[in-house]
């Protein structure tokens, strides 16, 4: 199944100028600091990247993920290969159903009636099928929680353009373009994501062996983006980094108060000419071989989930490397559904319910994370 592709951008207007996809996902009107009106039927929508359920599901949606962006077949073959490795199945889609599952238990149990739906960017269910049937229930506004806690094209500003993809392909007799909808705001600073992420490392540093517990080093990995987009990350650039770099200094501190860690990347996949940012976690893990270091644990603080760029670059791969090269080797598990991190979500949906001043993420700026597409 091929991804929609609709114009998003009203005629006369460029993609970063006002008014921002915020404000057009809204309604037209910049998301509210006053509390949610009486009566309103509302809902939350886990939003995420969407993955294949079986062998013949990989190709197809590696295209999906990919068109436009020349990446040569070449390379779709052998990431294909990762996932073939799982039976063709993506572990995110199980991971999304039982955040959800957490999440509707989490409501109940504040006394909050909000159903809970599910979209994805890249497969089903998609985003654009599952905001027809919000139409289609009478949702009239839309709190959007993405599976990405921060800055970036990818991580931020493109779950607005699949919220307003999703409302240009969207018909209704009455409400043109379904549900208004507002996405919540970047949540890597939250208490409770902080906490599951703790809790994590604290168990990963446990399970080396006693005698390199204390020396270990501490690696923090997110996915590589290219340095152009990282460069337009959030209003004043490089807010990708900076997130990334706020939210591993709380896990350490929480778990190794004063305790040295690096920040690293994985997972890259664009074409060799294009700049991505470095190091990557498998070059890194050769230097700290070489510089003498003895144990690494890493810790996927730019992840949610143990989806499959967590267990095959991370499990596979940087293990393997880290073998290799006589590191021993943990790696930390991610939020998943850890308690303290769902009551986080939770918290944030209340906060904008209540009228909460809107905070980045929820209220970006036109150009914010803007990147400007290919041109051939």
């Amino acid at each position: 199944m091929p991804r929609a592709t609709v114009d998003i951008t009203p005629p006369g207007q460029r993609p970063d100028e006002d008014p921002s996809l915020a404000v057009r996902n809204n309604g037209g009107a910049e998301p509210s600091t006053e509390p949610a009106p009486a009566g309103r039927r509302e809902a939350l929508l886990v939003l995420s990247f969407g993955g294949p359920e079986g062998h013949d599901d990989v190709m197809p949606f590696l295209e999906n993920v990919t068109r436009g962006r020349g990446i040569p077949r070449e390379r779709l073959q052998e990431v294909a290969e990762h996932y073939h490795h799982f039976d063709g199945v993506s572990p995110i889609n199980d991971q999304n159903k039982a955040l959800i599952r957490a999440l509707e238990k989490e409501l109940a149990g504040a006394g909050i009636d909000l159903p809970v739906y599910w979209g994805n960017r890249n497969w089903a269910p998609y985003v654009e099928d599952t905001w027809a049937r919000l139409a289609q229930d009478g949702i009239e506004h839309v709190y959007v929680f993405p599976t990405s806690a921060y800055a970036s094209f990818s991580g931020c500003r493109q779950y607005h353009e699949d919220i307003a993809r999703a409302r240009v392909a969207t018909t209704h007799p009455t409400r043109p373009g379904g549900p208004t909808a507002e996405k919540l705001p970047h949540y890597f600073d939250t208490p409770g994501f902080v906490q599951a992420n703790a809790d994590a490392l604290a168990a990963a540093i446990a399970s080396l062996p006693t005698e390199v517990r204390d020396t270990a080093r501490l690696v923090a990995t997110a996915h590589s983006i290219p340095d152009s987009m990282a460069a337009v990350a959030g209003p004043a650039g490089h807010a990708y980094e900076a997130e990334l770099l706020a939210a591993a200094e709380r896990v350490v501190a929480e778990v190794a108060p004063g305790r040295p860690f690096d920040l690293v990347w994985q997972s890259r996949s664009g074409p060799p000419s294009v700049p991505w940012l470095e190091p990557d976690v498998n070059d890194h893990l050769r230097a700290l071989a070489a510089s003498g270091e003895t144990a690494v644990v890493l810790f996927p603080i730019g992840f949610i989930s143990d989806h499959l760029e967590v267990r095959w670059d991370l499990d596979n791969e940087a293990q393997e490397t880290a073998r290799e090269v006589g590191l021993a080797f943990a790696r930390a598990g991610t939020a998943g559904t850890h308690p303290a991190f769902v009551e986080s979500i939770r918290m944030l949906l209340e906060e904008r319910r209540a009228g909460g001043l809107p905070r980045l993420g929820t209220n970006c700026p036109a150009s914010c994370c803007f990147v400007a597409p290919r041109t051939r």
